[in-house]
């Protein structure tokens, strides 16, 4: 096991991409694919010429492959399809389209509904679009509303592939996700309504001359993400579902017309961001994981409300995949279960399923906490940034938005779900 201080490279790197967009973000735009792979590798090398492990870094390097591979392709072939949308979005249209876009997320991926739907919702706000649209899209789109199904956000999906069936998250979340999604909708809306009133003269002369026409492009993508959400399900052999993500990303790039493309402004350097940044990540939490693995009994994780909050908390500055992952496996720890058995995870299911709940909905709920919480996030920003949108930073990010309006509904289902089990 390695020791604590290897955790310093993970803090370092942290610390480097929540402030040094601030201080030098010239150097950082050039630099940050070196910082990231360097502090990676420091990881890396220790734990296969020290610890002798070189097979928990292989088990890392497989999963951040499948990461990119899905990350990577839905960002290519959601690329290709552009969406026109007819005049200027009001408060209400907002709220349609973020809501339609939960639940999209459940049916192509946070990753997918992400990329398909932010590219429009801005076109659709672009006389006014703030920081505000874009955080309130990365929290319902990007990451709460893929709580309903194993393909709407991936930790779902790795409890699918160790035993938990596929419509149980339907079944046993969806009262926390309507009550979220609900709560997270209705503070958009006072937030967007009070703003939109404060410009109405403006909006409407916009809306009045500038409008365009429904139109949807690209529609052979339709048949791509298909190819992509199908090969989710694909085990073996290995590296064949990731082969026919980047032939889907492959195709999409040979058949859609470059002015396609262009229509979206499309540029590689979203997922150029998130390659690099979430390469760092990858490597530099497992000693992370590794000393959580060990020391959670330590924690006195005895309690739904703590596996709620401790899994969420860490998803929110970990991958969310191997933190569910860790806690799912310290819960059938503390009833003398394998998560490796199927048998046990069946036996789990049944006997704790309150348990996994509290574990299913913060992994998904808190990946929203902040911009590494999950990979769309990052895209989203990027996105944004690049049509003209004034975005937080990472810190402002948690202090002007998690902080006071997800905490509080993460508080409130905590308390529903966990605390006095009133639904």
């Amino acid at each position: 096991m390695p020791s604590l201080w290897l955790v310093a490279p993970f803090v370092v790197l942290l610390a480097m991409i929540a402030l040094v967009p601030f201080l030098a973000g010239e150097w950082w735009e050039h630099h940050f694919p070196k910082v990231a792979s360097g502090l990676g590798a420091l990881v890396a090398i220790y734990y296969v010429a020290i610890l002798g492990n070189a097979g928990r870094m292989l088990d890392a390097g497989h999963e951040y492959v499948s990461f990119l591979a899905l990350v990577g392709s839905l960002f290519v072939v959601s690329g290709g399809i552009h969406l026109r949308v007819r005049g200027e979005a009001g408060p209400l249209g907002n709220v349609a389209l973020l809501g339609f876009g939960a639940l999209l997320a459940n049916v192509v991926g946070t990753t997918g509904a992400s990329m398909l739907l932010i590219r429009p919702y801005l076109r659709m706000n672009k006389a006014r679009a703030s920081g505000y649209h874009v955080v309130f899209f990365i929290f319902l789109v990007s990451n709460v509303g893929g709580g309903l199904t194993p393909i709407g956000d991936p930790p779902l999906f790795v409890g699918y592939l160790k035993g938990v069936p596929f419509f149980w998250v339907a079944e046993h979340c969806w009262a926390a996700w309507a009550m979220c999604v609900g709560l997270l909708l209705a503070v958009f809306y006072a937030v967007d309504l009070r703003n939109f009133r404060r410009e109405p003269a403006r909006l409407q002369h916009r809306a009045e001359h500038d409008v365009e026409e429904w139109s949807f492009r690209g529609g052979v993508n339709l048949l791509f993400l298909a190819m992509i959400v199908g090969s989710v399900f694909v085990t073996k052999p290995l590296f064949l579902r990731e082969a026919i993500m980047i032939a889907a990303a492959g195709l999409s790039l040979w058949l859609t017309p470059r002015a396609t493309r262009a229509m979206n402004h499309f540029t590689w350097h979203p997922v150029r961001e998130v390659g690099w940044l979430f390469l760092g990540i990858f490597a530099t939490m497992v000693p992370a994981l590794d000393l959580l693995a060990l020391h959670s009994r330590a924690l006195g994780l005895d309690s739904e409300m703590k596996f709620y909050w401790f899994t969420g908390f860490l998803s929110g500055v970990l991958d969310n995949v191997p933190t569910y992952l860790t806690f799912l496996t310290a819960a059938m720890g503390n009833e003398g279960l394998s998560v490796e058995r199927a048998a046990d995870v069946a036996r789990f299911v049944a006997g704790w399923d309150h348990t996994l709940v509290a574990i299913s909905v913060a992994a998904v709920f808190f990946g929203a906490f902040t911009y590494i919480g999950n990979a769309p996030n990052f895209m989203v920003k990027s996105i944004a940034e690049k049509a003209g949108v004034r975005v937080p930073g990472f810190l402002p990010y948690v202090w002007r938005y998690s902080v006071p309006v997800l905490l509080p509904i993460f508080a409130i289902i905590a308390l529903v779900f966990f605390r006095f089990r009133w639904l």
